[in-house]
């Protein structure tokens, strides 16, 4: 795991400072090399081979390819072996030399025969032609900057801002974050910065660009046969977390009360007898006591499984210590409450563990969010004839049952809309405090249909909510969620859910052995939600009838409780006119201030909406205001 940099012309200084500015995603080693018309730089964080020939840029011996690579390739060993056979001698026992090797061997063929996480640059030093690339479900980050045949990439965007550039905010960027919580790529929140796009190569050759697409989910035709699939997910399941755990540094896992780490960590059980588990929860309050029911069930699968378990308490003070900080570390804004509870987790758990697990993904794949849940019945509701669909028995029973929004869904058309009514915040709340210049009201339904529905999947929209899913929300929010806050502080995370063959076998799926219903009343809305339910199955020797029982929780903070007590005062200090001059002619102020205030009283809950302007406001005078 390292951080990569890289641009279009010959500066060691500039280089210098770039790797310095990331230095947390490799605190073991640094590296700058140059050729006349690229520098490439590297910083590693050393888990395989942790000898000095595992230093980048690394190059052939003949000096003619050389490597800047983040991440690692859990099937290096087996890549190595036939290349060998094909006359191929190493100096390291690294998998950074195995995809330099594996790319002077095939070309941009290697990329079908890596199994990982990744992004890496490799320079030709004879034609001065770059290949950068980043992995198939987009687990790992990279942002590049291109403008007027200048061409900067790193690992995070700080790394892009040690060289003189223009910081401009993009409008249409900054009017998707406010509804969607985050930025999807291959926008960013600053004009002329892009992400690479997951499953993309780039082609690089002085300032000209070729972006090409490596891999997809394709459609296939689905398997029904139940008893091979489950088979199936028990067999990729224990090859990813047996090849991902290993490693020559300590080994862990993030475990919450869900079902997706509970398995993760039976398995590493299964392989091992010395396994760390890692939890996190919140001081004992009145209020947030319901907020450390993952702790408790985590603490009960440590014991079950008999792992070095670890439990670390956070406070409201903890959280505002950090959030500056957090902000930093994100590069971009990403609206989520609980990014700061990663950050604190990680730095605690590097004590013990330079890789650790997670259960990223498991709910994309296998239909584990309510949201699933709700479209497929708004599709069986359907079904029934519209004169008995929108009866006042019926509108009666969702009402009666706090479900009126899904009531009120039942007649909509399945497409971007429906998806974005599910995932966007609500537009009348967006538009009274976002000045009218950034609030084109249309936009975002426009950048979703042309980014994620130009091309429908030809099965149930539920299965294609899934899909867009692992094309935006996975990658743009929550792994580089994982991603920033677990290199901040050094360590590694890894998702055994995302090794890409279990990804286009859950694509393959039926939906109704992932999402199912106690029935098809009004009455069961809510209350008989049955998610993941083939995972369950495949994998239930590793699940505890206690972890079973638990209801669809998801990881929250006590954030809107924190927000109406102790952190009151600093979220309204940070949401005030004065905190940054910058964002004046972005926001309404006064408005903000009435929504904080609803939300302090009890009158209208409203953290989302909150939580977004802190965070933009903490990002724009760090970014924006601060050099």
């Amino acid at each position: 795991m390292c951080g990569i940099n890289g641009f279009n012309f010959k500066d060691e200084t500039y280089m210098s400072l770039m790797n310095k500015s990331i230095k947390h995603r490799g605190p073991d080693d640094t590296g700058v090399f140059a050729s006349n018309k690229w520098t490439l730089g590297n910083n590693r964080l050393a888990v395989i081979d942790l000898s000095a020939r595992g230093h980048q840029p690394m190059k052939t011996e003949d000096g003619r390819f050389v490597i800047a690579l983040n991440g690692e390739i859990y099937n290096f060993k087996e890549i190595r072996t036939e290349l060998s056979k094909k006359g191929h001698t190493f100096f390291s026992d690294t998998d950074t030399e195995v995809v330099l090797r594996a790319y002077q061997e095939w070309g941009v063929d290697c990329l079908t025969r890596l199994n990982g996480m990744f992004a890496f640059a490799i320079l030709d030093t004879h034609t001065e032609e770059v290949f950068l690339v980043r992995d198939r479900i987009g687990i790992k980050p990279l942002y590049y900057y291109h403008k007027d045949e200048k061409f900067i990439f790193s690992s995070e965007v700080k790394s892009i801002f040690v060289h003189d550039i223009p910081q401009v905010i993009n409008k249409d960027a900054l009017n998707v974050y406010f509804r969607m919580l985050y930025v999807p790529a291959p926008m960013t929140m600053w004009n002329d910065i892009y992400k690479l796009l997951p499953g993309h190569y780039a082609l690089l050759k002085g300032g000209q660009m070729q972006v090409k697409q490596y891999w997809s989910i394709e459609d296939s035709s689905l398997i029904q046969d139940k008893e091979y699939l489950k088979s199936e997910i028990s067999r990729l399941l224990h090859e990813s977390v047996e090849m991902q755990t290993i490693s020559d540094r300590s080994v862990g896992v993030f475990l919450s009360g869900g079902i997706d780490s509970t398995i993760i960590a039976g398995i590493m059980s299964s392989l091992s007898s010395q396994v760390k588990t890692f939890s996190v929860g919140f001081e004992k309050t009145p209020e947030s006591e319901k907020y450390n029911n993952d702790l408790y069930v985590a603490r009960r699968t440590a014991s079950y499984f008999g792992t070095d378990h670890h439990e670390y308490i956070l406070t409201a003070k903890d959280i505002e210590k950090s959030l500056e900080e957090t902000v930093y570390f994100m590069d971009e804004p990403i609206s989520n409450h609980i990014q700061t509870v990663n950050l604190l987790l990680s730095r605690a758990v590097s004590d013990h563990a330079t890789v650790v697990l997670g259960g990223d993904g498991a709910d994309e794949l296998f239909g584990g969010y309510e949201r699933y849940y709700y479209n497929n019945l708004i599709d069986l509701f359907q079904r029934i004839p519209p004169s008995v669909r929108g009866n006042a028995v019926t509108r009666f029973g969702f009402d009666m049952f706090g479900k009126r929004s899904a009531f009120n869904r039942l007649n909509s058309e399945s497409g971007v809309g429906r998806y974005l009514d599910f995932f966007a915040q609500k537009e009348d709340l967006i538009c009274s405090f976002l000045r009218p210049e950034y609030n084109d009201i249309g936009l975002l339904e426009k950048i979703f249909d042309r980014l994620y529905f130009k091309n429908v999947s030809n099965r149930d929209f539920t299965h294609q909510m899934m899909r867009v899913d692992i094309q935006s929300w996975l990658p743009d929010e929550s792994l580089v969620r994982s991603d920033k806050m677990s290199m901040a502080a050094s360590i590694e995370q890894r998702v055994p859910f995302l090794d890409h063959r279990l990804v286009e076998l859950a694509d393959r799926i039926p939906t109704r052995y992932k999402i199912g219903a106690k029935g098809l009343s009004v009455s069961s809305v809510g209350s008989g939600y049955k998610g993941k339910i083939i995972l369950k199955e495949a994998m239930s020797e590793y699940l505890p009838q206690f972890v079973l029982d638990q209801p669809k929780w998801g990881w929250f903070s006590p954030a809107a409780k924190w927000v109406r007590g102790d952190l009151n005062s600093y979220v309204k200090e940070v949401l005030s006119p004065s905190y940054c001059k910058g964002t004046e002619g972005i926001f309404d102020f006064g408005a903000l201030n009435q929504i904080f205030e609803d939300h302090v009283s009890g009158k209208k809950y409203a953290l989302n909406t909150i939580w977004s302007v802190l965070t933009f406001q903490l990002w724009y005078k760090k970014f924006m205001e601060s050099n």
